[in-house]
């Protein structure tokens, strides 16, 4: 399993994002050379639960921890696009759940 240290400057910036959203998702997010890229900026959405805790997860403010499987997943999916968008990341408890993107086919 990887840890946070072992990722590139844009691919810690998205699980970042992603730990300070906790709840929501991430539209509109571009991918160059199968990386994230913030610009523009993608657009950020959170959801907001009553009675619950709606704040970034604890681990947005390690330097360094193990990776969830959904993440590594993410961004194994992410080198496969290579070029693209993703039209949406939804996120739960910081990880991705799940995504709908956008790429040209190659033929």
């Amino acid at each position: 399993m990887a840890d946070k240290i072992s990722l590139t400057p844009s691919q810690k910036r998205l699980v970042e994002v992603m730990q300070k959203i906790n709840f929501g998702r991430i539209e509109a997010l571009a991918i160059q050379n199968g990386e994230p890229v913030f610009n523009p900026p993608p657009r950020i959405f959170r959801e907001i639960k009553f009675g619950s805790e709606n704040g970034p997860r604890p681990e947005s403010t390690k330097e360094n921890f193990s990776l969830k499987k959904e993440v590594v997943e993410l961004f194994e999916q992410l080198k496969g696009l290579d070029n693209g968008s993703i039209e949406r990341i939804n996120i739960k408890a910081g990880i991705p759940f799940g995504m709908s993107i956008e790429s040209q086919m190659k033929y």
